[in-house]
């Protein structure tokens, strides 16, 4: 019971690296009296976390293994405990070394399950006592070489005895394992379908059966698909052709019905050729449900693209195609939907509805993993078909659209409001993207917003020449734009695998003997971004702490941390940016470089501390002052 108290006390802890104080201000009196909850326990006498990986073979994937060894009479919990209780494990690979992880942790050995009934009753908590190693198969950069990759990450964890519970955070840095040495867990073998959480048992028994019965489930789950928020603003837009077709004849709305039942389904189709791409050996990888929005460039396009409708819904320009979003006059919203606008109305509607999956549709696209492509194809087909239902039975029979009011200003309105939802969408879809991707987005938004401005500012009783030449322009200051902004802001090709700052981090990386590069920056200095992206992440500097072994720590001062100032207060200085480098045979003698920098002075640096291979300034005859840092002052 004293495991659970000190649990739930966790919950109002203060941590900081190394240590965690519990406030148990508000749970004094009463049972609690007498515990003891061990506050300040040293985190490295609780829980030591290290890591391994493997290269792709022919027959499995490449492996990441992450053990944690536990210290006699404390425990952790799963990654997979329940909400609602103590913290769970959380495991993150760092983005740094363009490593992502593309199946779930699985323990080893699994964690010990029992009910409590006295701190969260009913709650099952999920133990892990002495060893245990998580693995999870891995994705590597393409045409990266194994052996050159730096694997880091961050496991968050609970440790906790029957009275006492601490916080530890610990970072870990992967070796290299030989091939076949870490055991795939049987859903990431080739051809075998991965799990797929949120179903009932009931319900993934009953997808294991024949075809029909998948097919079944496929056609229901693509129904419920139309009440996913992912698509609630393209059906708007349906709304409003649907009130366009009230009172015309019935073949008419059947056929613009089944244009957009067209569009609709095509993106299925495309999606179940994504699927299918390694089997049709096409790629050495497919695609599953919702899995291009683990595509960073894709996820973009679908920000910018989601914008632009939004603007057009807004009336600050309109997309030429005939009754795509209707039109932003009053007088003129009686005009006829176009075919190509109800097409690609479904075609818009499938893409947005693709990041989600409601009922039904988890079993069904695990089951196409493992199937020929024939009836991937099949079984895409029928979620398309369930999706696209509504609108064929409405087409069918246009009489159940007679509840909806006659076309008019109120259209206008609607679309405007659609608009709002849209920029909603945006907001969520900025959201998934990584951090090093927000700024480059967000200023590529800028000359998108511009290029629609100008293109609805010129009149449609303009010339053809005069409409050509605001399309040219904006669409150039568009494409100029973002490939500026994600050249001078996005992340560099040359990123060095960063480790997370923590002095335990750099005191071990010192006693290992490697030369260590830390880099103290933030997210709101833009002398700091410079150095990042044309000084510090370049393919020469890259090159040196590759082929010498030096250790990059980040120390990001963003959000205020106390550690990394009295870190910078010791090296003699308060202002970033700063680089500090503490050579391997010397690394109480760092070698300091406040303010802005060149890349050849970086070089220089790096040579002085002993990096010399690869490294073009290591003859240059270096004029660097050892351990001259700029006194503190006010922050640039």
């Amino acid at each position: 019971m004293g495991a659970l108290l000190g649990s739930a006390a966790a919950a109002q802890s203060k941590s900081s690296p190394g240590s965690t104080e519990l406030n148990l201000e508000g749970f004094k009196g009463g049972v609690f009296d007498g515990l003891d909850f061990g506050a300040g326990q040293p985190d490295g006498e609780l829980v030591t976390v290290s890591a391994r990986f493997t290269a792709p073979t022919e027959t499995s994937p490449a492996m990441l293994a992450v053990t944690a060894k536990v210290a006699d009479g404390y425990h952790i919990y799963s990654v997979t405990q329940a909400k609602g209780g103590p913290q769970p494990t959380k495991l993150s690979i760092n983005e740094g070394s363009g490593v992502r992880r593309v199946g779930d942790w699985v323990a080893d050995p699994p964690p010990e399950k029992h009910t409590d009934e006295q701190i969260w009753p009913g709650l099952v908590l999920e133990e892990h006592t002495g060893e245990v190693t998580w693995r999870a198969p891995i994705a590597l950069p393409e045409g990266a070489d194994p052996a050159g990759l730096k694997i880091s990450g961050e496991a968050d964890l609970q440790a906790c005895t029957e009275v006492a519970c601490n916080a530890v955070e610990a970072t870990f840095l992967a070796e290299l394992a030989p091939p076949g040495s870490i055991e795939p867990p049987p859903f990431a073998q080739p051809g075998a379908p991965s799990p797929t959480g949120g179903e009932s048992a009931a319900m993934a028994d009953a997808a294991s059966g024949g075809l029909a019965v998948k097919l079944g489930f496929a056609l229901l789950g693509g129904l419920i698909l139309n009440l996913m928020p992912c698509v609630l603003p393209v059906i708007g837009l349906k709304v409003l052709s649907f009130a366009e077709q009230a009172g015309h004849d019935r073949r008419r709305v059947l056929t613009m019905n089944l244009a957009y039942s067209a569009g609709l389904i095509s993106v299925f189709l495309l999606l179940a050729v994504l699927a299918s791409l390694a089997q049709l050996g096409l790629a050495k990888q497919s695609f599953g449900w919702g899995e291009l929005y683990t595509l960073s460039w894709f996820k973009v396009s679908m920000v910018v693209l989601v914008f632009a409708m939004a603007l057009s819904f807004l009336g600050v320009w309109e997309i030429p195609i005939p009754g795509f979003a209707g039109v932003g006059k009053a007088n003129d919203l009686q005009a006829k939907e176009g075919y190509s606008g109800a097409f690609f109305k479904g075609v818009f509607t499938t893409v947005l509805a693709t990041p989600c999956s409601g009922p039904f549709l988890g079993p069904v696209f695990g089951y196409t993993l493992s199937q020929p492509p024939a009836i991937t194809a099949l079984i895409f087909l029928f979620v398309g078909l369930g999706m696209a239902a509504p609108y064929l039975l409405i087409g069918a029979f246009p009489s159940l659209i007679k509840v909806l009011p006659k076309p008019g200003a109120w259209m206008v309105t609607f679309k405007q409001l659609m608009g709002f939802v849209l920029m909603a969408t945006v907001v969520y879809l900025i959201a998934t993207l990584g951090e090093s991707v927000y700024l480059p987005t967000l200023a590529t938004l800028v000359g998108v917003g511009f290029a629609c401005w100008w293109i609805g500012s010129t009149p449609l009783t303009k010339s053809a020449a005069a409409r050509a030449r605001a399309w040219g322009l904006g669409i150039t200051t568009a494409v100029v734009t973002g490939f500026a902004s994600f050249w001078a802001l996005g992340p560099s090709d040359h990123e060095l695998p960063w480790v997370p700052f923590s002095p335990a981090t750099l005191e071990a990386a010192k006693s290992q003997g490697d030369t260590v590069l830390v880099d103290f920056t933030a997210d709101w200095c833009p002398t700091c971004k410079y150095n990042s992206r044309f000084v510090i992440n370049t393919e020469g500097v890259a090159r040196v702490v590759r082929e010498n072994g030096v250790t990059p720590i980040l120390a990001d001062w963003t959000d205020r941390s106390e550690t990394i100032k009295q870190t910078l207060e010791r090296l003699g200085s308060r202002s970033i940016p700063f680089l500090a480098i503490f050579p391997a045979d010397r690394p109480d003698d760092p070698i300091l470089l406040p303010d802005v920098l060149t890349e050849e002075q970086l070089l220089e640096a790096l040579a002085s501390a002993g990096a010399v291979k690869a490294n073009p300034q290591a003859t240059a005859g270096p004029e660097i002052e050892i351990g001259e840092a700029r006194p503190a002052g006010a922050l640039r």
